[in-house]
């Protein structure tokens, strides 16, 4: 039997709980942002030029091969993370968190090592776009699984969480292309950079567990991940964050399902009895689980497969030319979107019941013709052509997907029952892997626009 006497949580001393989502956060995206950002390095690996002396004797014949390396990538990083994010969604009760979570780390943390080894070793670029590709693949295959225990652990927190979350998702792209710049402007050997850079998250993603093995032995987490945590508190003290302050009233849901008021809360006599279906929950949250499959194929439609095709006007400036996709490409979205995640904490418009924010989210779709428009070398379709057009679009461009993205995340858990929102969680990050997978299958075609 559930404690008949309300329980308060306690407070988050020193942000213990908010700094470890935080980084949990920052480590679930540095694995795709780090080979993001690294498409310079594996474009240089796969156009070695393959010679071949003619039959006459004269001049070599060179063969190069056009991998498509920005398309394939965005597109074998999304489907594993599309359909291992749909096992997670439902099967995550058969195998412990704590297992799902650890397991997955260490082995991103190999793939990523072996990535690391492979900078030293001469491969024919067949053989190293296989490999490459196979190793995009096992590490989003394992960051889905690790993404959605995450997204579903941090539904048991206060909504406050989901943003710093996201925010930490968003640091790690600023991470990875910082790491890629200092890369660039470094004078050590470029492999030795490339070494650094691949064996940098490495590291991370170790530093990263330590993290999720610390968050259980602090008290205030304890209370909400706890199952009896969970079930003392009421719905309108998760809706406190809220932009339009009016708190959802699910007393009459909760003893609809077997709960029993008890002087103006809610208890329950077993979990089981209370924990709805994933397709009831899935009915809640439809709205905001197709607004975050829109930001998100909207996103990866154009970035980085048409992004990273921009170039400087100011082509007579070879140092300028040098990082002008790491800054204005990479580091201008990382920057924005981390800055987008981090708004709703200060602003929720629009709020998660207002007409505006369906309307907010497909009007990103204006994006995917402005930035094929900006300044690609033989575009037909060429018309901001200075950098700064570029840059402002960018901004625009990176801040709404991660405002937008951060809202989505964080409105549906708060439509339904906290018993619920793990599975809401969960569901909603298997929209967003269907959101990336649909945006990078559009990718393909869009390419072939420009």
């Amino acid at each position: 039997m559930w404690s008949q006497k309300k329980q308060s949580p306690p407070p988050d001393h020193g942000h213990a709980v908010a700094v470890i989502i935080f980084m949990l956060g920052l480590g679930t995206l540095l694995p795709w942002n780090f080979f993001v950002t690294a498409t310079q390095y594996f474009n240089e690996r796969l156009s070695v030029n393959v010679s071949a002396i003619s039959c006459n004797g004269s001049a070599p014949v060179v063969m190069t091969t056009d991998y498509k390396f920005d398309s394939w990538m965005a597109f074998l990083s999304q489907l594993p993370l599309l359909l291992f994010t749909l096992l997670n969604s439902f099967l995550y009760q058969w195998v412990r968190e704590s297992v799902r979570v650890a397991f997955s780390m260490v082995a991103i943390s190999f793939f990523f090592c072996l990535t690391a080894a492979l900078v030293h070793v001469p491969l024919h670029p067949d053989n190293f776009f296989s490999v490459t590709m196979a190793t995009i693949w096992f590490i989003n295959m394992f960051g889905a699984v690790l993404q959605g225990s995450l997204f579903g652990l941090v539904g048991l927190l206060p909504p406050r969480y989901s943003t710093v979350f996201m925010s930490g998702q968003g640091l790690a792209g600023i991470f990875a292309a910082l790491a890629m710049l200092f890369s660039i402007l470094s004078n050590a050997d470029k492999s030795l950079a490339a070494l650094g850079y691949f064996i940098t998250p490495c590291v991370a993603t170790l530093g990263t567990l330590l993290c999720y093995l610390l968050l259980p032995r602090l008290e205030f987490a304890r209370f909400y991940l706890s199952r009896a945590g969970a079930a003392e508190l009421e719905k309108p003290q998760q809706l406190d964050t809220c932009a339009d302050k009016k708190p959802l009233n699910n007393n009459s849901k909760d003893a609809e399902a077997g709960g029993v008021e008890s002087g103006g809360f809610i208890t329950h006599p077993t979990d089981k009895e209370t924990r709805s279906s994933v397709l009831s929950v899935f009915k809640k949250i439809w709205l905001m689980a197709l607004c975050v499959t829109c930001v998100f194929a909207v996103t990866l439609a154009v970035f980085p497969v048409i992004t990273v095709r921009v170039q400087s006007v100011y082509k007579g400036n070879p140092a300028w030319s040098k990082i002008f996709t790491c800054v204005c490409c990479f580091i201008v979205f990382n920057v924005m979107d981390v800055v987008g995640r981090g708004a709703p904490s200060l602003v929720q418009w629009p709020s998660m019941r207002s007409r505006l924010f369906p309307l907010a989210v497909f009007s990103r779709l204006v994006f995917i013709p402005l930035l094929m428009m900006c300044n690609i070398p033989d575009s037909r379709f060429a018309f901001f052509t200075h950098d700064a057009a570029f840059v402002t679009i960018m901004a625009a461009f990176s801040f709404s997907n991660g405002y937008l993205a951060s809202l989505c995340m964080a409105y549906a858990p708060q439509l339904v029952r906290s018993k619920d929102a793990e599975t809401a969680g969960s569901l909603m990050t298997f929209f967003l892997a269907l959101g990336l997978s649909l945006g990078a299958a559009m990718s393909f075609l869009l390419a072939k626009l420009v």
